[in-house]
């Protein structure tokens, strides 16, 4: 497994393991209708690719498979991040928090902050990020919790 930069060609599979993962793993812990919300089935790559291509972001790739992603905005947010359904609890995120680590002190930021799910909030803890507070956000006219963490590195 190898963590790389992103490049244009990902996208597609980016996008399809984003809505898997959201629909096959966080279905856990939030409803159908949350997940349509958060994840639907009409995704516009155009605009995700303008999305990857303007942060930080590094692929987890095994063979010819993402196994996982995750971005980094030069403010030290972590946006997206997520481990394919089939990579869970394998190191994946791991390896990708390492480089997006790597990559904020190449910056110079000294803290890192996400809005993680509760499916991801157990991984960002174990990585040593604090919940700063639980917040609801809205999505497509669904109600979502998620929670509001931050690590110093």
């Amino acid at each position: 497994m190898r963590v790389r930069t992103y490049e244009i060609g990902d996208t597609q599979q980016i996008v399809k393991l984003f809505y898997d993962t959201v629909h096959e793993v966080n279905i856990r812990d939030y409803t159908q209708a949350q997940v349509d919300a958060w994840a639907p089935a009409d995704m516009d790559i155009e605009s995700w690719t303008k999305s990857l291509s303007s942060k930080f972001t590094f692929v987890a790739q095994e063979g010819e498979n993402i196994a996982g992603f995750g971005e980094l905005e030069a403010s030290g947010h972590i946006d997206c991040f997520f481990c394919h359904q089939h990579f869970q609890r394998q190191g994946v995120g791991r390896l990708i928090l390492k480089q997006i680590e790597s990559k904020a002190q190449d910056l110079g930021i000294n803290k890192l902050f996400t809005e993680a799910s509760i499916t991801a909030r157990p991984f960002f803890e174990s990585q040593g990020f604090i919940v700063i507070q639980q917040q609801e956000v809205e999505c497509r006219g669904q109600k979502l919790i998620n929670f509001v963490m931050e690590k110093n590195i």
